[in-house]
């Protein structure tokens, strides 16, 4: 049995269970829409459990089956309540807000993993490659969906899979609005698994499970060398992943790691 998080909202689900944070955008009516309400209650949850020592990784998935469909185009965004406009200037800072969430997913010091239910679409895309590991369901599909509307990207959705797939792939994906399949996403490593679609929904914990059981002090010691090979020198890299070798020695979990291995010697 999980244990249910208190979100403040019923747009997103949070669940602690076997070691995951399981957050699930909660509009499946709406293939899971981006709603206002959503992004305080993710950014929220996540801060909490940065310091849950029940959660090792943190899971982000969607009801119903889709995974998120991006903006919600009925919000009426660009206008006030009384349907006065809103200025260019405050609907650019509003949507760095918003689009934080997705960043959120990115600094969060514990592995993050998308299982991805269902088409991902536009800022629905963004939060399903903003993570560092990605499960789906066969069924799943990844689509800009921008050009459809002559937008330009938001989410950062542009800036995480070019990290994945290349500048020349993810120019060629954002611009032509053709759909990435499951498949497809697996073959150029933008999923690391594709499981079927009709036993997906239990088919994940089980390959997350793995990653849940890691010892969580190493697998974040090896989130941030991951991200430090992408921005720093080799020189300088080297300083930064000793120091956090030798750190390792007195965790924990290496103690315990240690003592399982001598056991296992003695059988």
């Amino acid at each position: 049995m999980g244990r249910h998080v208190d979100t403040g909202t019923e747009v997103v689900l949070a669940e602690v269970r076997d070691r995951m944070g399981v957050l699930t955008l909660n509009r499946p009516d709406r293939m899971n829409a981006l709603h206002r309400d959503m992004y305080p209650a993710i950014k929220n949850v996540l801060r909490e459990w940065e310091s849950d020592d029940e959660v090792s990784v943190v899971v982000l998935t969607g009801a119903g089956k889709g995974f998120c469909s991006g903006g919600d185009v009925r919000d009426g965004s660009s206008r006030r309540e009384g349907g006065e406009p809103i200025a260019p200037e405050q609907r650019v800072a509003a949507l760095t807000s918003d689009a934080q969430t997705a960043q959120a997913l990115w600094d969060f010091p514990k592995l993050t993993i998308s299982a991805v239910n269902g088409a991902a679409v536009g800022a629905g895309m963004s939060l399903a490659v903003c993570t560092d590991l990605r499960v789906a369901s066969s069924a799943a599909k990844l689509v800009s969906g921008w050009n459809a509307l002559a937008f330009t990207g938001d989410f950062g959705g542009i800036w995480y899979l070019e990290k994945l797939i290349g500048p020349s792939r993810t120019v060629e994906f954002a611009v032509t609005g053709e759909p990435m399949t499951a498949d497809q996403a697996h073959a150029l490593g933008v999923f690391n698994a594709v499981l079927p679609a009709e036993s997906f929904s239990d088919a994940w914990p089980q390959w997350v499970s793995k990653f849940a059981n890691a010892p969580k002090s190493s697998s974040m010691g090896m989130k941030a060398n991951v991200r430090d090979s992408q921005t720093l020198p080799i020189g300088e890299y080297l300083s930064i992943e000793s120091a956090r070798m030798v750190n390792s020695s007195s965790t924990a979990d290496h103690k315990a790691a240690v003592k399982a291995w001598f056991e296992a010697r003695k059988k």
